[in-house]
């Protein structure tokens, strides 16, 4: 069986970091300076202080909402702490919204910078241009938190949605994902392998469903067990790689999974198409609802503006059909 590697790492266009995978090796290589930028991963938190926010005027662990140009914006949602810092989100609400919503992964190579959301709405415009509200969602960064404490997050985080959807205006039966590189991972995550939640949970988030109607994944990794291994550049895949497979989207797969859009450029050296193609057919095979957007020319995280709006108007046209 061939075998991957991690070979750079990339910013794309206010999506998601970019990996680099490689049909080389199975531990991870740093890059040639060249082909690599560097990484500054700050120190975020992940999960566990059992928090469950109720979304009502005047609760210290939500911001104010802000109005921006008919777009209402709560800020900074805490939906749990860890180490003493805190967890959050931002809800940003257009005038017309729908009752529906996307969850945006803001993650990339695992490392979730914060950005002020009001600098998000134009990125976001074809979603909430017909009525979508989305949800820009940060998770424990690399280089002191990985990839499964980072999945663990972002699901702790649907569930606090799904907990407080009402006051929010939004259903919790359509919610959305959406991401690119390490964000597509994680959308696919979350999508694959959703659940009810436990009612006799102590913690009264993890009460909460985690279950997702619709997917869209830019150029996402799909199978980590070939990734984890120590790496200077890749903190986030620096665990033990047992945990791989309860990560790895590839295996999740089963007719129940929600209609799911994969978008992949053929000309990605970072993340082959072949790892999109890879569980677009086994969404296929399974017979789940799916569609796989091939962008002719299209490197990794779309640097060319005609490749980021075909993308853009497949991602809007997905979840307009499918929320």
């Amino acid at each position: 069986m061939k075998s991957a590697s991690i070979l750079a790492l990339l910013a794309p266009f206010a999506l998601s970091g970019c990996l680099i995978v490689s049909e080389t090796r199975e531990t991870i290589r740093s890059p040639e300076p060249e082909k690599a930028a560097a990484l500054t991963a700050p120190a975020a938190a992940p999960t566990s202080a059992p928090v469950l926010t109720r979304i009502t005027a005047g609760m210290p662990d939500a911001g104010p909402a802000a109005s921006t140009d008919g777009v209402t914006i709560t800020h900074d949602v805490i939906y749990g702490h860890h180490d003493g810092m805190a967890l959050v989100y931002d809800v940003i609400k257009p005038k017309n919204a729908n009752g529906s919503a996307v969850l945006y992964m803001v993650s990339g190579g695992w490392v979730s910078r914060w950005a002020p959301p009001e600098g998000r709405v134009a990125q976001f415009k074809s979603l909430l241009d017909q009525g979508i509200t989305v949800i820009p969602i940060h998770h424990g960064s690399a280089p002191r938190f990985k990839v499964p404490e980072a999945a663990a997050d972002v699901k702790r985080a649907v569930r606090h949605v799904t907990l407080n959807a009402a006051g929010y205006g939004i259903d919790a039966k359509r919610l959305g994902v959406f991401g690119g590189s390490a964000g597509g991972h994680l959308s696919l995550t979350l999508g694959l392998n959703g659940d009810d939640g436990d009612p006799n949970a102590k913690d009264p988030v993890d009460r909460g469903a985690s279950r997702i109607k619709s997917v869209v994944a830019y150029y996402p990794p799909v199978d980590l067990r070939r990734m984890t291994g120590p790496s200077d550049r890749f903190p986030a895949l620096d665990f033990p790689n047992e945990q791989a497979a309860a990560i790895s989207p590839i295996l999740f797969v089963d007719p129940k999974d929600p209609p799911t859009l994969i978008v992949h450029g053929d000309a990605d050296e970072l993340v082959p198409i072949a790892s999109g193609q890879s569980i677009y057919d086994a969404l296929k095979k399974a017979g789940v609802k799916t569609e796989m957007v091939v962008i002719k020319g299209g490197a990794h995280g779309f640097p060319e503006a005609a490749h980021r709006a075909e993308a853009s108007a497949a991602m809007a046209k997905w979840f307009k059909e499918n929320l």
